[in-house]
Formats: C-alpha cells, sequence, structure tokens
C-alpha cells in the first residue's frame, strides 16, 4: 500500500516530532509518548496517511535503538522467547494464539515438546522478528 502524503501537512508533523536515530533513554521515551497518541489514532480509524507514515517512521526509530541496546540472546530459541515474553511484559497465556492451547505454551516453555516449523514461524510473526531467532 503506497500512502499519498501532503508535503505541508507531513513537514508539519515531522517538525513538530523531529524524529531521529534514538541514542538515550530518554529519547526513547519521548518517542515512546509520541507513538501513543498515533497508535490510538490509527486504531481508531482517525489517522490520515500522515499520521500513519510517522507512526511507521518513529516505531522503526524505536525498533532500531531497542535491538541495538537490548539485543537478543543468541542460540537458545527457548530463553529466546522467555526474553522476548519478559521485554514486553507478557505470560504463557499471551502465547495461546501461537501455539493454538495454554497447554502447549506452557509445555514448550519447560522444554518438554519442541517447536515445531508452524510455531517457528507464527512465533517471527508474533513477535515481529526473523523465525531463525527460534531455530537451534
Amino acid at each position: 500500500m503506497v500512502l499519498t502524503l501532503s508535503p505541508t501537512k507531513y513537514g508539519k508533523l515531522l517538525s513538530r516530532t523531529m524524529p531521529k536515530r534514538i541514542e538515550t533513554a530518554e529519547e526513547m521515551d519521548h518517542f515512546v509518548e509520541m507513538l501513543e497518541p498515533l497508535s490510538r489514532d490509527i486504531a481508531h480509524g482517525s489517522a490520515g496517511p500522515e499520521e500513519v507514515a510517522l507512526h511507521s517512521l518513529l516505531l522503526m526509530l524505536v525498533r532500531e535503538y531497542d535491538d541495538r541496546v537490548h539485543p537478543l540472546p543468541p542460540g537458545d530459541a527457548i530463553g529466546t522467547i522467555k526474553y522476548l515474553m519478559e521485554q514486553r511484559d507478557l505470560r504463557p497465556v499471551d502465547l495461546t494464539p501461537v501455539f493454538g492451547a495454554r497447554s502447549i505454551a506452557s509445555l514448550v516453555l519447560n522444554r518438554k515438546r519442541e517447536l515445531s516449523k508452524a510455531h517457528i514461524r507464527k512465533l517471527g510473526e508474533f513477535f515481529h522478528v526473523s523465525p531463525a531467532l527460534f531455530l537451534e
């Protein structure tokens, strides 16, 4: 989907928010605060294409900072899942959409059941990361 932006409206949004590569935790907090009303407007359908574009840009900057400052641990799929859950304040029940049942999520997290290819793909989609993170 290609958004047609009003240069004037988008320029005003950019001059107000002044997005740039995030270097400090304070900047991170500032951009996250800016994302919240944009996310609400998008969810309610009241955001224009300029707000959607700004939201996408800020989200990219926040993710880049988070990936740089809090890199994922390599090699342990279950450890990676637990790390991602902790960072997002999730509980095993929150992974039910990935595993299809609360019991399967529990078995996987307790290393009593292997991840399937479908689980790996769904985990990548759920956490918005490469599925390769969950390969051992």
